[in-house]
């Protein structure tokens, strides 16, 4: 179990990375094109990204439809 969850965190943490990176090559972009940009399985990408919102290091911008997400 301790090894499931530390492989499970580091992906996570890693996935952090990429949306990082990507928000900070792309700008801000919908969270389907960033998951589309990041290449990782939706879920992973949204709990990346509830890790860096928690960390301060992301805003969530509600536009009409659709939602922006962008780094602070």
């Amino acid at each position: 179990m301790a090894h499931e969850a530390s492989s499970f965190l580091r992906d996570v943490g890693e996935t952090a990375g990429l949306v990082w990176q990507s928000l900070d090559r792309q700008g801000p972009i919908s969270m389907t094109r960033l998951v589309k940009e990041v290449g990782r399985p939706r879920d992973q990408v949204m709990q990346a990204l509830g890790w860096l919102a928690r960390e301060g290091k992301v805003e969530i911008i509600q536009q009409r439809r659709s939602r922006l997400v962008a780094l602070r």
